[in-house]
Formats: structure tokens, sequence, C-alpha cells
């Protein structure tokens, strides 16, 4: 039976989840490619839900950014952003995941100190800030489209 049970607990931190927190499952609802019009193009894509990680690429007028959403080796939920591709890249640990929204956090970082995602339907918002008490946010209003779309124009 302890075999079992230390399989099982093997399985789960596979697989981004903390076998004391079932919460710290990864957010296979972000999966998708993600374009918002507004204020520029910029697209996200996201793939590898069920598979233990999620790579995801930014794509905008400004650049781009690599990311990763995976559990680091203590079994928290990480959300690891590299933009420009520059390495090493910056951690930002989730300290909420309800539903189809989720936030990580860095508070030692300079900007952004805070990462939301929040889903409803179609439609995903990305939104970065400060942290609390900040006034300076950048927010997107992502829909989801066709890989390699892009907006009209």
């Amino acid at each position: 039976m302890r075999a079992l049970v230390m399989g099982l607990a093997v399985l789960a931190a596979s697989c981004g989840v903390s076998a004391q927190d079932p919460s710290r499952a990864l957010p296979g609802w972000m999966s998708g490619y993600w374009l918002s019009c507004a204020d520029g193009e910029t697209a996200e894509n996201w793939i590898g839900a069920g598979r233990g990680t999620l790579l995801g690429t930014n794509l905008s007028d400004g650049g781009y950014e690599f990311l990763r959403i995976a559990a680091n080796a203590a079994g928290e939920l990480v959300y690891y952003s590299m933009p420009g591709g520059r390495a090493p890249p910056t951690e930002f640990v989730m300290t909420s995941h309800a539903g189809q929204r989720i936030v990580f956090e860095n508070a030692a970082h300079d900007f952004p100190k805070r990462i939301t995602y929040a889903r409803d339907g179609d439609v995903m918002t990305a939104r970065i800030d400060g942290g609390e008490g900040s006034d300076q946010a950048m927010e997107w209003r992502f829909q989801r489209a066709d890989a390699d779309s892009r907006c009209p124009g």
C-alpha cells in the first residue's frame, strides 16, 4: 500500500500537482491561441495541458516572450517569464487559483509584481500590475482565435 501511495505522489508531482494541495493543478483552461486587437496586436499561444507543463509564447508589436507554467522543486506552481527570450527566467509563484482565474506573484520583482489570468468562455484576460496599493497596471482582453490569426486591418 505504501508503494501505491508513493507512486501516486510521484505521479501527482510530475503532473504539476502538489500532493498536499490539489488546487495547484495546471490551468489547462489557458490552452489555445488567444488574440488581442486593442492597442496594437498581441497574441498568446499556450500548449501542454495534461502534460505537467504549460508552454506559452507572447507575440506583440513590442517583441516576444517565452512563458512556462510548471511545478518547481518545492511543488509550487510557478509562472516563468523570459521577455525577449532572456535567461534566466523571472519566477512568479501561484498565490491563488479558483475556477478559471489564477494569480502569480513575485514581490521582489520591479514590475510586474503580480500576473493574473482569467477566462470567461472564449475571452481570456491577462493583467500585470505592481501589486497591492500600486496604480501601475496593464491589461489585455484576448479572444480565442484560430492558430496564427491576425487582427483585421
